[in-house]
């Protein structure tokens, strides 16, 4: 069953509003507000009008710069576009098969993966602790708080991604629902629903993968991995967020700095009055 949070575009990956999530002191996040998505660079001249409509104020791209320079973002004209890479590189291996290949590749080049790690899982569990520990993914977020707070225009909205919007982009997600007060399993539900928003893409990669010659079944599981988001993998970065913190939002503060004027500040912004 599609989510409600789903946004449907013609050639958008896993685009999502954040609002109407409810925060634990019943106050509602606002619709047009918040939306994360995976890659820009595929979309349609109606996907652009669409989110024109939607008053994206703010394009926020985590991608790494050979990401960005290979599928640049097709930026919708009412947006700022924000260059903000999380990672020097594409640590989460996302651009190696998802559907955001150069327009002269054939989408979904499963053949050319001979660089994939065998062991998606492992790969994935180390790159959610560099979400946490790496300086520069803290720099990244940190500037993503930055545009969150500079995007006070009531129906004005924020879009932040990546490549597959559900590692870089789904932490960055964690982070601002962190802020805005979001009880902890309304946070996971978001972050595990990729599975579901995906599930076509992820489905068909799979399909593509299992036709190729002398694949193992190691090879499928790993990227089967690659593709998909964990719990396992949001507890990694859980176990770092208390070595350095002792809680998330203690991580919001001590570590992205964003003090308790900008927490009162952001949900001014984003959230309904009570």
């Amino acid at each position: 069953m599609e989510s409600k949070q789903t946004l449907k575009l013609e050639a958008g990956i896993n685009f999502r509003e954040l609002g109407g999530y409810q925060t634990q002191t019943g106050q509602k996040i606002k619709s047009h507000k918040l939306v994360r998505s995976a890659s820009l660079g595929h979309l349609s001249p109606a996907d652009l009008d669409f989110l024109n409509n939607y008053q994206i104020a703010y394009d926020i791209d985590f991608r790494s710069s050979e990401e960005s320079q290979q599928v640049p973002d097709r930026v919708p004209d009412s947006a700022e576009y924000v260059f903000n890479p999380v990672f020097r590189e594409d640590l989460t291996q996302a651009s190696k098969f998802a559907d955001d290949q150069p327009e002269e590749q054939p989408e979904h080049d499963i053949e050319g993966m001979s660089k994939v790690p065998l062991n998606g899982h492992r790969q994935m569990i180390q790159t959610y602790r560099e979400l946490i520990t790496n300086s520069s993914a803290q720099k990244a977020y940190r500037t993503f708080f930055d545009k969150l707070l500079a995007n006070d225009q009531e129906g004005h909205a924020l879009l932040f991604h990546c490549t597959a919007g559900k590692d870089r982009t789904g932490m960055g997600a964690i982070f601002i629902l962190t802020a805005l007060g979001v009880d902890r399993e309304t946070i996971v539900q978001d972050y595990l629903l990729t599975n579901t928003t995906s599930k076509p893409f992820i489905n068909e990669t799979l399909q593509k993968l299992s036709t190729v010659n002398n694949v193992s079944d190691q090879m499928y599981d790993s990227v089967k991995s690659l593709l998909t988001v964990h719990e396992e993998y949001l507890q990694a970065a859980d176990e770092e967020v208390q070595k350095m913190s002792g809680s998330w939002f203690n991580y919001l503060q001590k570590v992205l700095k964003v003090d308790d004027a900008q927490i009162a500040q952001l949900r001014s912004i984003y959230l309904e009055a009570k």
